[in-house]
């Protein structure tokens, strides 16, 4: 059963974001709700990237606001609470000299420190066996977990996943997009999917938001699925 939403977690209004003269995002208004299993989707340079480092306080947008839990994300405390999983989880060097353990408890700031929590992320994310081993000796779907109880070490209310799968085959996608499930049943977290992947969002989000540079759609995932723009496809905007 999908988290009922009672709040609005991000509001962008009127976002944009430029590049020097190289417009990215436009006058892009949106809200993300408590609950949501929100994918973001559109073409390469369509603002994918952006948006996201937006909703993670990394970029200040050039023009328009973006609210979280209903205030200002600069300075805001509650970017704390908000679990990032990036891309490339095989990108971690054979040699790199890190344990699970160290990995995952780097995932907590002074603030939210809680020995509780680290303990319910490594068990959430079932890698209390993998504890002592050197983060470059798992395997990818190993690491892609390792990286997830990272995420929610830091008690996160959003989950944000940057093209989560890349580097895993079809089987291990299968199973990571059905412990998403379980940990957002049972952490009760807002999980936000960025992702090249059509099918893979269609079959998985319950909401899709699709840029290109502008905001192209917004709203449940079966009806824009069937929208004309993403099934006759489309180019960046230049």
């Amino acid at each position: 059963m999908p988290v009922e939403k009672t709040k609005i977690v991000y509001s962008l209004k009127d976002v944009g974001f430029s590049y020097g003269e190289n417009v990215v995002l436009d006058g892009v208004t949106a809200d993300i709700h408590e609950g949501d299993y929100l994918g973001i989707i559109g073409p390469n340079g369509g603002g994918k990237t952006t948006i996201l480092k937006i909703l993670l306080g990394l970029l200040s947008p050039s023009e328009g606001s973006v609210e979280l839990f209903g205030k200002s994300i600069a300075r805001n405390q509650e970017r704390a609470r908000v679990g990032y999983v990036p891309q490339r989880a095989n990108a971690v060097g054979e040699h790199f000299p890190a344990t699970v353990f160290e990995i995952i408890e780097s995932g907590q700031t002074p603030i939210l420190k809680n020995a509780r929590t680290l303990k319910r992320a490594i068990e959430a994310a079932g890698v209390k066996h993998l504890l002592g081993r050197l983060i470059g000796s798992l395997s990818g779907g190993e690491r892609q977990r390792v990286l997830i109880a990272r995420a929610l070490a830091c008690d996160p209310k959003v989950l944000i996943l940057d093209e989560p799968t890349s580097a895993v085959d079809a089987k291990g996608q299968e199973k990571f997009y059905e412990f998403i499930h379980e940990i957002r049943e049972k952490l009760h977290l807002t999980v936000i999917l960025v992702s090249h992947d059509m099918d893979i969002v269609a079959h998985e989000v319950d909401t899709v938001l699709c840029l290109n540079r502008h905001l192209i759609c917004h709203g449940p995932a079966e009806e824009i699925m069937h929208h004309p723009h993403l099934i006759h496809g489309h180019k960046p905007v230049k």
